[in-house]
């Protein structure tokens, strides 16, 4: 999610440029380049994951309890994307990124539905069945998480998997609905 650069309107794929005007890209970009084996008799992947969701941890667990007591929604306009992924599809494309030979470079670990903070919101209180409709001023962000940490929650990007879906990977959960409600069961 770090690597690219924070848009309203922009949408990257796997071949878009990032990694360099922040902190935190930058840091992607330098793990990412001391991972690289030099040479080209090993085939090598990146998986450049969103947001991780699964059961029992990760961001998920740090939502649940504001929107189980009716008081989530969206962080700072709602209106930023939010690349997501549920962790079995992430399991999965990390799995088909080692079983088939074919795939090499960097793959988007997001789903394939975009979705905004505000529709991301609006689906787990659904999943929960609560309204979510109480919005996080992005003071409050910046306040509990810092100014740096707080960009990754206040501005987002629209991630897709081109690349991902071009090597024949078959999202078990490409929707975000089915894939919260899967989470809180």
């Amino acid at each position: 999610k770090a690597y690219y650069q924070p848009s309203l309107t922009a949408e990257y794929d796997e071949d878009s440029p990032g990694g360099d005007f922040d902190f935190f890209s930058n840091l992607v970009t330098k793990w990412e380049a001391a991972a690289r084996l030099p040479g080209d008799s090993t085939r090598q992947v990146v998986v450049r994951s969103g947001v991780v969701l699964g059961r029992g941890g990760g961001a998920i667990s740090h939502m649940l309890l504001p929107f189980r007591l009716g008081l989530g929604g969206p962080i700072g306009s709602g209106h930023q994307f939010f690349p997501w992924i549920h962790i079995g599809d992430l399991a999965g494309i990390l799995t088909h990124a080692l079983e088939a030979n074919h795939v090499h470079g960097v793959l988007n670990g997001v789903a394939p539905s975009s979705a905004t903070n505000a529709e991301f919101a609006q689906a787990l209180g659904a999943a929960l069945g609560h309204q979510a409709f109480i919005p996080v001023p992005s003071t409050i962000v910046q306040a509990v998480f810092g100014r740096e940490r707080a960009i990754m929650l206040l501005e987002g990007q629209k991630v897709i998997p081109r690349r991902t879906l071009a090597t024949g990977y078959q999202y078990s959960f490409p929707e975000l609905g089915a894939a919260l409600k899967e989470i809180v069961a």
